[in-house]
């Protein structure tokens, strides 16, 4: 008799086991970053490539875990049912109940899934061969509770941009640290994946700011020109600045004057221009620098649907909606934000949108214009007079300069600002009331 209950009692601890396993390999295998199981993968470890299989399979992973694991937590019960049933008798029930369920819920449950939650892919590599062979063996029985699940909850389209959002908030939760390369990689991670949402047309250099040469003119002004100015490619022109005809760079300019012998009037400089590529401001930045390295080309010209030129997008123009403004020793640094001391910002109209959003941490929506200044004449619904002050989305904004029909300097107030100087000025009038 005291053999048989031994061996009933090391049944039940070898059942506890095994609910153990189930319990914290099903923890460790949704817990598990799938991206560091794909580079482990990648590397060659068949363990991770086994466990990238069952996570492609979840559900029906999952489905044989739960099967397993009730029926040895089912028999491990009546097992300790029956065990304390013979010691204690009818009260045997009670105490098999409160036994188990100390024994399932520390043993089983919590302790098994801490450790999983703790080394979540170690683990996964660890039992992803058992559970290979588990989810073989349950197949049958997945397979028709699988049908049964579907019946009862039909399955919903997934969501298209579910990967993109998990990747974002992985990105946001990064920059939560406080360290601030911590935060600038953050920052320039998700200007990455704006990338496919932000049109050309938003970044370009508009086509009044382009320094362009007329190709009528004589060698000599063209390359003076080329010398006084601090782009190495430049568009050329014929009859009017907006007939392009080419590009010319700088570097094969001087390499065609040296073989002319340092004459400007023996240079053919049309013939040295290369033909014009042309782009349209609808195509997202994702694209466009797709197409510059396709193309290896640094410099387009933007073209808006009737054909007529917007502006100029480079690969710099680019490049610095990721990783921030970029100057070298022939930029001008002008980066068009100046902050008051009272909290206001005297800001040039013809900054875009996104740099101000990203260098102040403002939300201005950026969907109808690209520019503060086409902003605040979209929202106004006028052309507004140099002092006119006026409010919309949460700002104040004060015309300081215009040139012709063109804002080129405003002030502009957060709201927040504005609400705290007219506090402090209340205070200050209370103080000296008599």
């Amino acid at each position: 008799m005291l053999t048989t209950m031994v061996a009933i009692a090391a049944v039940i601890v070898l059942l506890l086991a095994v609910s153990a396993f189930f319990s914290g390999s099903e923890t460790a295998l949704t817990g598990a970053n799938p991206a560091r199981l794909h580079l482990l993968a990648k590397g060659g470890d068949k363990r991770a490539a086994r466990a990238e299989r069952l996570i492609a399979i979840k559900d029906r992973v999952v489905s044989s875990i739960l099967i397993g694991n009730n029926l040895v937590n089912i028999l491990a019960s009546a097992l300790a049912t029956m065990l304390f049933s013979t010691l204690f008798g009818g009260f045997g029930v009670v105490v098999a109940t409160v036994v188990m369920t100390v024994l399932v819920v520390v043993f089983a449950e919590v302790l098994p899934k801490t450790y999983a939650l703790r080394v979540p892919e170690a683990l996964a590599l660890r039992v992803s061969g058992p559970l290979s062979l588990l989810t073989a063996l349950f197949a049958p029985l997945t397979y028709t509770l699988g049908r049964i699940i579907s019946f009862l909850l039909p399955e919903q389209t997934p969501d298209e941009d579910e990967g993109e959002e998990a990747l974002r908030g992985a990105i946001a939760l990064h920059a939560t640290s406080g360290d601030a390369e911590d935060e600038a990689e953050s920052q320039m991670l998700g200007s990455i994946l704006d990338l496919e949402d932000v049109a050309v047309d938003e970044i370009m250099t508009h086509r009044s700011q382009i320094e362009s040469l007329d190709l009528d003119q004589s060698n000599a002004a063209l390359i003076d020109a080329v010398l006084q100015s601090t782009f190495t490619r430049l568009p050329v022109w014929r009859d009017q600045p907006d007939n392009i005809v080419g590009i010319l760079h700088a570097k094969n300019l001087f390499r065609a004057l040296r073989k002319a012998g340092g004459d400007p009037e023996q240079l053919d400089i049309s013939a040295i221009v290369s033909t014009p590529w042309f782009v349209p401001g609808t195509a997202s930045l994702l694209e466009q620098l797709q197409h510059f390295r396709s193309r290896r080309e640094h410099f387009a010209l933007v073209v808006d649907e009737y054909g007529g030129l917007e502006g100029v997008v480079t690969l710099e123009d680019i490049l610095e909606e990721i990783v921030g403004d970029i100057d070298d020793e022939e930029d001008k640094v002008r980066r068009g934000i100046q902050r008051e001391a009272g909290g206001s910002f005297i800001i040039d109209g013809e900054i875009s949108l996104r740099d101000l959003n990203r260098n102040l941490g403002w939300g201005l929506p950026d969907d109808r214009a690209s520019t503060l200044a086409g902003f605040v004449l979209y929202e106004s619904r006028q052309i507004p007079e140099v002092g006119q002050v006026l409010s919309f989305q949460g700002f104040q904004f004060e015309i300081l300069g215009r040139d012709r029909l063109r804002i080129t300097r405003l002030r502009v107030t957060p709201e927040s600002v504005l609400v705290q100087r007219r506090r402090t000025q209340r205070q200050t009038s209370e103080q000296t009331t008599p």
